[in-house]
């Protein structure tokens, strides 16, 4: 296995940051491994799960979304960039990288993709694959997996909304870094002007390729309820694995070694993922 670290242009010309993971060989798939909310590519279980599906005969991009306001490594976030985040964004990112492959600028250009996000990374995922149904550069895309991802886009408190009309951004605290950082009032204007293409459900409703979704019976931050609200959009293309025990991240500290042993219930998400890709790509 190889890895490398790239930029390329993504949402509002920001660069969206990546480490690839090249298989020894000819790759059987290409896979983006997308972060959710306060995320990034380096985090926690993400370095494991690429370096698995890599060694399954992968290309493996790991990603920073461009609005994330993170660099390579772990440092802090960038405050400026992180206040224009919105749900569009990220989607537009995930198009970015399926041109940049269609294109030869990533690696995996022969290859059928599969999109993997967590948390809000999923959603991400699962938007894009529904308002891009149609799109060329989605065609390449035979598989979506979401873990741990909320059905409602939609998850800001009535007194946080007003708030964030009334001064335009509100404080949000990293515990990871210590920083306060702040949501833009974008994130949620986008959603009051467009409430049509944010509806997560009518989007999953949409998708072609087969979706897999994985979450943790104890997550605290998404309840697993919304595992099955996202499969009950679509019923024909969506199936459901649970893990008993598990939380939002299935266990698994930050900063985690890309060598070290996983806890039992990210053992089991990497096999049931494995075997939901090894069944979509041929």
């Amino acid at each position: 296995m190889r890895m490398s670290d790239w930029d390329i242009p993504g949402s509002e010309g920001l660069p969206i940051r990546g480490t690839t993971h090249q298989p020894e060989g000819d790759p059987r798939g290409v896979i983006i491994l997308v972060h959710g909310y306060l995320g990034y590519k380096d985090y926690g279980m993400f370095p494991w799960l690429a370096s698995l599906l890599c060694e399954a005969g992968h290309i493996v991009h790991r990603v920073n979304l461009s609005h994330s306001g993170m660099d390579h490594g772990h440092g802090d976030f960038d405050l400026d960039v992180f206040l224009r985040d919105t749900w569009s964004r990220g989607v537009e990112d995930i198009m970015c990288l399926l041109k940049a492959i269609d294109r030869g600028v990533l690696a995996g250009q022969e290859s059928g993709a599969v999109l993997i996000g967590h948390s809000r990374g999923g959603s991400t995922s699962l938007l894009a694959a529904g308002r891009h149904a149609d799109d060329e550069a989605f065609g390449r895309v035979v598989g979506v997996v979401s873990l741990s991802a909320p059905a409602n886009l939609d998850r800001m408190t009535d007194e946080s909304k007003a708030k964030i009309l009334a001064e335009g951004s509100i404080p949000l605290e990293s515990s990871r870094t210590g920083q306060t950082l702040q949501i833009g009032v974008g994130w949620l204007q986008e959603q009051r002007d467009e409430p049509a293409a944010h509806d997560l459900l009518s989007a999953v409703a949409k998708i072609r390729p087969p979706v897999g979704v994985l979450h943790g019976a104890d997550d605290p931050t998404v309840a697993a309820h919304d595992a099955v609200t996202i499969a009950q959009a679509n019923p024909a293309r969506v199936q459901v694995h649970i893990v008993d025990g598990a939380d939002h991240v299935f266990n698994t500290p930050n900063p985690f070694a890309i060598d070290a042993a996983p806890s039992r219930e990210l053992a089991e998400v990497g096999e049931v993922m494995t075997a939901w890709i090894d069944s979509w790509i041929q």
